[in-house]
């Protein structure tokens, strides 16, 4: 894969392990930061990857948006600032769309922006003293493009409490509302993870695929569209080799 500047990428075996590496600005994201993660993400799971564990360098997960790229966007007219705000959305498209899952691996803080990096992530997992805010009304400005990957995970009114007071919240706060899964003390928060990826790995890797897409499928169809939708799936799983394969190793007690 292509080098990046902002982010590092390694492969352990199935497992891609994607590191937000700006320490110095605490992963603040900028023009190029997104770039690099739409490129990456694009490019994630087509060479053998199975699963992505999405992480961060440093004391913060990710602190928002680069104050520098602020202080640009700040004197950007109507049109830049509609191409700036596609960069945003297309790399967190990138990340929600990803063939493979995406585990994202929170300490620190995260806020603004982060927090819609987080919300396109499949699993999350995040230390205990972990800390969140959706903090751009401070700023008199709104959290307007992550809302499209917030609101389905969070729904309407754990997002109008957290966006219109700004709060800055913890990890079991974030559990509860649903944009992360697990809250861990930070020393087992590896663990949890390895044991998240390995967890998806015992799966067959077309059926993990097809899920995903599945699921983002669903949310967005009608009721009578998602009965014919789920019946095509089933059929076409069942029939396919991976899901006969897994079936008759079920049946016959032997792995797959």
């Amino acid at each position: 894969m292509a080098p990046y500047a902002n982010i590092r990428l390694e492969r352990r075996g199935a497992v891609a392990v994607l590191s937000l590496a700006r320490p110095e600005v605490r992963n603040a994201l900028d023009e190029a930061t997104l770039d690099e993660l739409h490129d990456a993400f694009k490019r994630l799971g087509s060479g053998g990857e199975r699963v992505v564990i999405l992480r961060a360098e440093g004391k913060d997960f990710c602190s928002g948006a680069d104050v520098r790229w602020m202080r640009r966007a700040a004197e950007f007219s109507p049109a830049e600032s509609r191409k700036d705000a596609m960069r945003l959305v297309k790399a967190l498209k990138a990340v929600e769309e990803c063939s493979c899952p995406v585990i994202a691996r929170v300490h620190g803080g995260a806020y603004g922006g982060g927090l819609g990096l987080i919300a396109a992530c499949d699993i999350v997992a995040a230390a205990e003293d972990s800390k969140f805010s959706f903090s751009e009304c401070r700023l008199g400005i709104l959290p307007a493009v992550v809302t499209s990957f917030v609101l389905p995970k969070i729904g309407p009114s754990h997002t109008r409490r957290l966006y219109l007071t700004a709060e800055v919240f913890g990890a079991r706060t974030a559990q509860t509302v649903g944009l992360i899964h697990e809250a861990v003390p930070e020393a087992g928060l590896d663990a949890k993870v390895s044991e998240l990826a390995e967890n998806v790995l015992r799966n067959g890797p077309k059926a993990v695929a097809a899920a995903k897409a599945y699921i983002r499928e669903m949310a967005g169809l009608p009721a009578e569209r998602r009965v014919k939708l789920s019946v095509e799936t089933l059929v076409k799983s069942r029939s396919g080799p991976e899901g006969k394969e897994g079936l008759r190793a079920f049946l016959e007690k032997r792995p797959p």
